[in-house]
């Protein structure tokens, strides 16, 4: 087995003394356990999220324990409860200032899709202001299923790299906009 194959595959072990990785993995692997969350708790389900902090769940284990209320110092935002359409341009903004790369957590049915508010002032689903890498069901949903959120994310955060993530945001956003567009009759 040659160099390129062993490189093929970063992480292998040769016994007790190195292993073999690149630079990418290894950047990949230390950026996908210092998820620095930025919570946006409007409703219940950041109750739910802070029951995740404490020691029973420990939110800390997967390297999201540093909560940030400063957009610019955390790259992920965590989407808890209801969002009207008021508070939309608030929450757009402060994507807007999360580190790059920056992720995004939709928690609970109300942040989803509306939950059971559906009226003229809910806005149904972030997903058609923001980019949402994950959903996670439930009203409200369990810490559980948080913790499962932050793992799925992890994951993704070792294999994709940047120039993957950027492209991929840059098609949600574009699937974003031309579901938005206003509807023409004619």
């Amino acid at each position: 087995m040659g160099l390129n194959e062993q490189l093929a595959q970063p992480g292998s072990s040769y016994g007790d003394s190195f292993q073999i990785a690149t630079v990418d993995s290894v950047i990949n692997w230390g950026r996908s356990y210092s998820l620095w969350p930025y919570p946006f708790a409007t409703a219940c389900c950041g109750i739910e999220y802070m029951s995740t902090s404490c020691a029973d769940y420990d939110i800390a284990r997967f390297g999201a324990e540093r909560p940030s209320f400063s957009p610019r110092q955390a790259d992920m935002i965590l989407v808890l409860g209801t969002i009207t359409y008021k508070m939309a341009p608030v929450l757009r903004e402060i994507y807007d200032q999360l580190a790059e790369p920056k992720f995004v957590i939709s928690y609970g049915a109300c942040a989803s899709s509306g939950g059971m508010f559906h009226a003229y002032s809910v806005l149904q689903g972030i997903d058609r202001i923001l980019p949402v890498d994950l959903y996670v069901p439930g009203c409200p949903p369990r810490p559980e299923a948080l913790l499962d959120a932050v793992i799925k994310l992890q994951e993704k955060v070792k294999t994709q790299g940047l120039e993957a993530r950027r492209q991929e945001v840059m098609d949600k956003i574009r699937e974003m906009n031309e579901r938005n567009k206003p509807l023409v009759v004619r």
